[in-house]
């Protein structure tokens, strides 16, 4: 991450006369540990591939995506088989992911990130599309059920516990008889991409907000204004 110091310049600094000296080896400097005392993990959800990336169900991904870009930081690879960008959120440290699994296997590489990063469970924020609210509506809440989702269902095994705070973002219920998997597997249709770019802004800001003010001044902003 930008602004980290890195253990070679430590070396370098140690040997230089009148320069602190480094940290044991095993432990964090000073920038680095209130770094990761404060560090977020955010996650996107969605399906890898470009099969899925318009879809409804892969909301949280285009969400991580506008956040990313705003910190100006890029994806990489991850060995918890995921994407990474660790970067800044409003400010913030924050390590932004998408898990390369499918939805109903996220848990493991979210909780794989959380061991990696040490990011205990109250810094945890998911974003993921909800059928359950109309289509551009947002709400966020800590904890609670996974309500048939099953990346939040997935999530909760994995991490232990449903205490990990959520942003949600309303796809709508499917019209008809059409399968709920079927509908959020489905792209946004032409008249609700005409919004979309709104919608994701609005999302990224919540994450923000929560990040930087608490959940019950996002919910406040976010609630009130959909």
């Amino acid at each position: 991450m930008r602004g980290l110091l890195r253990w070679a310049r430590a070396g370098r600094a140690s040997a230089s006369p009148g320069a602190a000296a480094a940290a044991p080896a095993g432990e964090a400097s000073g920038e680095e540990a209130a770094v990761e005392a404060e560090r977020w993990l955010v996650v996107g959800l969605g399906n890898p591939g470009p099969t899925y990336a318009g879809n409804r169900h892969n909301v949280g991904f285009m969400v991580a995506d506008l956040l990313a870009e705003r910190g100006g930081a890029r994806f990489k690879a991850h060995k918890a088989r995921a994407e990474t960008a660790e970067t800044r959120v409003a400010g913030v440290p924050a390590v932004l992911a998408k898990p390369r699994s499918y939805m109903n296997l996220s848990g493991g590489p979210v909780a794989a990130l959380s061991r990696f990063y040490k990011i205990p469970l109250e810094r945890i924020l998911v974003v993921h599309d909800e059928l359950d609210i109309p289509f551009a509506a947002l709400r966020l809440k800590r904890g609670g059920g996974a309500g048939g989702h099953n990346g939040l269902r997935s999530l909760t095994s994995s991490l232990g516990a449903p205490d990990y705070l959520r942003v949600r973002v309303g796809v709508g219920r499917p019209p008809g008889r059409m399968d709920a998997a079927a509908y959020v597997l489905k792209d946004f249709s032409g008249t609700e991409r005409k919004d979309l770019g709104v919608v994701l802004e609005r999302a990224a800001d919540a994450v923000e907000t929560v990040l930087t003010e608490g959940l019950e001044k996002a919910q406040n902003t976010f609630h009130a204004s959909a």
